[in-house]
């Protein structure tokens, strides 16, 4: 959990995303330090964080979606919020392989709604942070810097790269006080994507069952704690009213750059024992193979650097799988 902040206290929030890992973590830090939270919720996925430490309770809650523009605009007027976290997306990229249209309706006409409602109450949100992905830079044979093209080739990836290509052109057009923030890939306590290679390796062992590599395990990601994630987030928030902030996109990452394989005997480690060797099925498809990002801008702009390493987020994140799933019937 990340620290008190002043800022954020009594002040009016919006998220979208909040039943995702990333929004449910990011709403509890928020209520944490004193703000007053509402959320934009389509479905009541009891199975969230958001609901499962009740949350959900202390937050106030628009219904609606996120490919309504009204009613985006009603969530924005009925919470009164200054600060707007957009989070809601389909996240998957296995999803966006087999449902595109469903992938671009909620991550493209869900951006730009948010951010044609913010514009239109601009009087009263003065800041917004944008949720991409580094899957938006797409193939690379270096680490992804802010500054690099978007070259995003597969429908979930194409749909990050324009959802923040359309956020930037409404800061450089209309002036909207936005930021945009990029992350590697995210793994956390409340992460029920099993599909994830964390989670779902994590369920796996601990049931003692073989994981299943959808690649053939040599694909490179760098890793990044929600805890870090929920930092990342507030840091943007806090500084849009710098010049150099507002309009900017910024890369979050641990440095935690390991293969496939890497990440499951690492989980392997943690828990111990005889454990079944994993299978690897070589079935991906359309993944970028190694993606490694960049953070120096956002420890030279923002101050920004990562706490928690590779080692002790699978600790904490064991742990609360061991927790979830033990009591699972």
């Amino acid at each position: 959990m990340t620290e008190q902040r002043g800022y954020w206290r009594a002040r009016p929030v919006l998220v979208t995303g909040a039943t995702g890992l990333v929004g449910s973590h990011l709403v509890a830090a928020l209520l944490d330090s004193g703000a007053d939270v509402a959320v934009l919720l389509r479905d009541h996925d009891r199975r969230s964080e958001l609901f499962r430490t009740g949350n959900i309770g202390r937050v106030a809650v628009t219904e609606g979606e996120l490919e309504s523009l009204a009613d985006v605009e009603r969530a924005i007027a009925e919470s009164g919020a200054s600060v707007v976290f957009h989070l809601g997306a389909q996240t998957l990229v296995g999803v966006g392989l087999n449902a595109p249209l469903l992938t671009l309706e909620s991550n493209v006409r869900g951006t730009y709604n948010v951010l044609e409602a913010t514009r239109r109450q601009s009087r009263t949100v003065e800041r917004l942070v944008v949720a991409s992905s580094d899957k938006a830079y797409g193939q690379s044979d270096h680490p992804y810097v802010e500054d690099d093209p978007l070259r995003a080739s597969s429908p979930y990836d194409v749909s990050k790269a324009a959802g923040d290509l359309i956020a930037r052109s409404y800061h450089a057009t209309y002036g909207l006080r936005l930021g945009v923030v990029r992350c590697g890939n995210i793994y956390g306590g409340g992460d029920l994507n099993w599909s994830r290679i964390v989670p779902g390796t994590i369920r796996s062992f601990l049931k003692r069952e073989a994981p299943e590599i959808r690649s053939d395990g040599t694909y490179v990601r760098d890793y990044i704690d929600i805890a870090d994630v929920v930092d990342a987030y507030l840091a943007v928030g806090e500084a849009l009213d710098r010049p150099e902030v507002a309009g900017e996109a910024f890369n979050f990452a641990s440095g935690a750059q390991v293969s496939v394989l890497e990440m499951v005997k690492a989980i392997a480690k943690l828990i111990g024992g005889q454990l079944p060797e994993p299978r690897i099925l070589n079935i991906a498809k359309n993944e970028i193979k190694e993606q490694r990002l960049s953070t120096e801008k956002a420890k030279r702009v923002l101050g920004w650097k990562s706490r928690v390493s590779l080692d002790d987020g699978l600790r904490s994140t064991l742990e609360w799988y061991r927790s979830y799933l033990g009591g699972e019937p």
